[in-house]
């Protein structure tokens, strides 16, 4: 399974993943319309095995062109427009692309003969637990709070339930924790990288609702789940759902802050009390642990450090730049 399509891949998670791919020996293709520029790809325009072509997965037309063109063994699917806050700025747009186009996409790999289909998926589908106590996993009811998670969900139940089956077709579904960490198409509206960001840049940082948990998974630890699903029996994966991340990579904001405090001592904080956020999850993860052997190689704390070196070593000259956001975007 060497032939891979990456639907935005020049994204803040794909840009990385095709990297770790083309290291590994696969030929990549990375479709993606290059919303955010086309800097994460500068350097590997001539890297053998790579191809990239600028296409809007809701361009059916061009899109089913490259189906024509190739044969794919594997489709990674990242494409969408990501978020909460995009989503709703943007709601007709997260629909087409998020579940239409994206419907298509998985009917058409269906029917050109791809073997696996991985979705990149949330663990925003839980939503807020009824016990904050208590862990949810994959089998746990799903109760989506946002437009962004809705569509998830939407087109998860499609993918796992509403195609016709086909023992030679393996779509998967991984719901990934809330992402950290350095990429090559940089992000810093992501909360670890916004809390250390501000933090090493000696501003004070104001933080509602301390008491909210959420797991976190670095970003070079989605490439090696999704490199995970690429190597694993059919059998494992096919109409499945993992969640991605570690059990105990579960923090609250205070808990986020008292790490970044560790290695920035004069962190100065603000907290405002929020009792309203839908959003409040503890996720166990053991299942892609127990079940494809799948383990994470960095923690939070990891992510601070790469996060307050870039800053304080001044290696990002202008972190408030709007590339660095999903949406628009006002200086501190």
């Amino acid at each position: 399974m060497k032939n891979i399509l990456i639907t935005g891949g020049a994204g803040y998670v794909g840009s990385g993943l095709l990297r770790d791919l083309l290291v590994e020996g696969y030929s990549i293709t990375c479709v993606d319309k290059l919303l955010f520029g086309d800097e994460s790809l500068f350097d590997i325009w001539n890297k053998k095995n790579f191809k990239f072509i600028n296409c809007d997965i809701n361009n059916i037309e061009q899109f089913d062109k490259i189906f024509h063109e190739n044969n794919f063994d594997a489709v990674i699917h990242l494409a969408a427009i990501v978020g909460d806050p995009a989503c709703k700025l943007y709601p007709d747009l997260a629909v087409k692309t998020n579940f239409d186009s994206s419907k298509w996409l998985i009917e058409r790999s269906k029917n050109a003969g791809v073997t696996k289909f991985i979705f990149a998926s949330t663990c925003s589908n839980y939503g807020k637990m009824d016990d904050p106590e208590v862990y949810v996993d994959e089998k746990s009811k799903l109760a989506p709070v946002s437009l962004y998670a809705e569509l998830k969900v939407k087109f998860e139940n499609y993918m796992l339930n509403e195609i016709e089956k086909d023992e030679k077709f393996s779509p998967t579904s991984l719901r990934f924790s809330t992402v950290y960490g350095l990429s090559p198409r940089m992000r810093f509206d992501l909360t670890v990288n916004e809390f250390t960001k501000v933090l090493a840049s000696g501003k004070e940082l104001v933080v509602y609702g301390e008491q909210f948990w959420r797991p976190y998974c670095h970003v070079k630890d989605f490439s090696n789940a999704f490199k995970t699903v690429l190597i694993s029996p059919l059998k494992k994966v096919a109409y499945n759902v993992f969640n991605v991340g570690d059990t105990k990579e579960n923090y609250t904001k205070l808990m986020l802050i008292n790490e970044i405090k560790k290695v920035i001592p004069s962190s100065k904080i603000k907290f405002i009390a929020k009792n309203d956020d839908p959003r409040d999850y503890r996720v166990n993860c053991d299942k892609i642990k127990n079940e494809l052997g799948f383990k994470i190689t960095k923690t939070v704390p990891d992510g601070i450090m790469e996060i307050k070196r870039v800053i304080q070593e001044n290696l990002i000259k202008d972190p408030e730049d709007q590339k660095y956001y999903n949406i628009p975007h006002e200086r501190k």
